[in-house]
């Protein structure tokens, strides 16, 4: 396998934790951030989610720059000489998603490079496709990378489905986790971000990326058949890049927010593909600890795998990172260590 960029460090602002380290060991742990918020269902009763707990109360689009910075922020801590020449590609909600926590994207990158006081030179991108952004983020990022245009890139994502517009149309279409309705998500927020350079000698890489579309999504009005055919695909993908089967994998992180849904398509992805006998393959989910992180999912499962790796307690290497919108966009990426860090 050969590595496409290295991974050199990460930043994280969670319901559990607003540091990398706090937010992973927490997850490690099974805590979770879930609690009773301003927000009530159908019957009245108070809408369980996951909100970050930030020093102020910052609201609005103030919020999400706030919790962008702080991964960011976080991120370059370990890599100061990065702040000077990193390319920024930034993950955000689809724009038409109902309670979307931001209006201008230029306008919410501009915030939070002067709250992180840092220069997002060359032009920073905006990749709006929801929980599935990091992966393009990723393929942009070593393709920069590769042509020499930038040393480092900073992948970050950040969401909040904890608006007034995103409750009421989740809360309509049934697909809140209430006590009445077992087969539904919480809503969280987060924010987390990924440090990415060229590949070196030891370190945390990039091995295989794959991208596709599912024909039967979550939403599907044809009723077609569901068989997993776009996560499937893009499980293929990434594998073929990687060189390797799916049963020499490590273990798996997934965003599986709730849903039976999400369930059904990591499983028929996996039945597909294994082949011959293979050890054991644990699945790991930010979701247990978060919930619904919407477009903050790719990098911070990037920023799980990269921390288990490098403090020892990884399930195996390598590792596969996958996630999925309500579209019917899926993304897989393949992760490894050369060396121990």
């Amino acid at each position: 396998m050969s590595a496409s960029l290295d991974i050199v460090s990460v930043g994280m602002v969670t319901a559990v934790g607003l540091d990398a380290p706090s937010s992973c060991a927490a997850m490690r742990a099974r805590l979770d951030g879930f609690q009773e918020t301003r927000f009530v269902d159908a019957g009245g009763e108070w809408l369980v989610g996951a909100p970050v707990l930030l020093p102020r109360n910052w609201i609005g689009e103030n919020r999400i720059a706030h919790l962008a910075a702080g991964a960011i922020c976080e991120a370059f801590e370990a890599v100061p000489e990065a702040r000077g020449g990193t390319a920024l590609i930034l993950c955000l909600p689809e724009t038409d998603r109902p309670g979307c926590p931001y209006k201008d994207p230029s306008a919410l990158v501009r915030r939070i490079t002067e709250i992180g006081e840092f220069d997002a030179s060359p032009r920073p991108s905006v990749v709006a496709h929801g929980r599935p952004s990091g992966y393009v983020a990723l393929d942009r990022a070593r393709r920069l990378i590769a042509a020499g245009e930038a040393p480092y890139v900073m992948i970050a994502g950040v969401d909040s489905y904890l608006t007034s517009l995103s409750i009421d149309y989740y809360l309509s279409q049934n697909r809140l986790l209430i006590p009445n309705n077992p087969n539904g998500f919480i809503p969280g927020e987060a924010a987390a971000a990924v440090l990415c350079t060229h590949a070196q000698s030891r370190g945390f890489g990039l091995y295989g990326l794959g991208l596709s579309r599912d024909p039967a999504p979550i939403y599907d009005t044809h009723e077609l058949p569901f068989r997993a055919d776009g996560m499937t695909a893009a499980y293929r993908a990434a594998l073929n890049e990687a060189g390797i089967e799916l049963n020499r994998l490590g273990y798996r992180i997934s965003d599986l927010i709730g849903e039976q849904y999400w369930f059904k398509q990591t499983a028929l992805a996996s039945i597909r593909l294994l082949r011959e006998r293979h050890e054991f393959q644990d699945l790991w989910s930010p979701a247990e600890s978060l919930g619904n992180i919407g477009a903050a999912v790719v990098p911070l499962m990037v920023g799980m795998a990269w921390m288990a790796a490098k403090k020892g307690y990884e399930a195996g290497n390598p590792v596969l990172v996958e996630a999925s919108s309500d579209a019917g966009s899926c993304g897989a990426a393949l992760l490894g260590a050369r060396a121990s860090r």
